[in-house]
């Protein structure tokens, strides 16, 4: 299994699914599943009852998680790839689009 180069927070754009175009924010990254978890991205409807946290219950829609694989790093709109590079002694990621460092 390859590096995950994506993080929390980061603006990513689906490559691949039924959600494929959509930007979003990066909200976690799971490295044990190589999963991670996209604002407004995969939305599946969850069924809940009532509790003490949900006194109403119903129809939840919420997101779930998305392979790593399926996602790309967007800058500006543009999807890239992700390197690294030393600036100042420190190792820094870098869109291989434009050159600029995201870190």
């Amino acid at each position: 299994m390859s590096a995950v180069r994506i993080k929390k927070g980061d603006t990513v754009k689906v490559i691949a699914g039924k959600d494929k175009g959509k930007e979003g924010k990066v909200m976690s990254v799971n490295v044990k599943n190589h999963t991670a978890l996209v604002e407004g991205v995969n939305m599946v409807t969850k069924h809940a009852k009532p509790s003490a946290a949900n006194q109403q219950g119903g129809i939840l829609h919420q997101e779930s998680p998305i392979d790593i694989s399926n996602i790309m790093y967007a800058v500006k709109g543009q999807t890239t790839k992700i390197g690294y590079d030393f600036k100042d002694g420190k190792k820094v990621r870098v869109a291989k689009a434009t050159g600029e460092v995201i870190d």
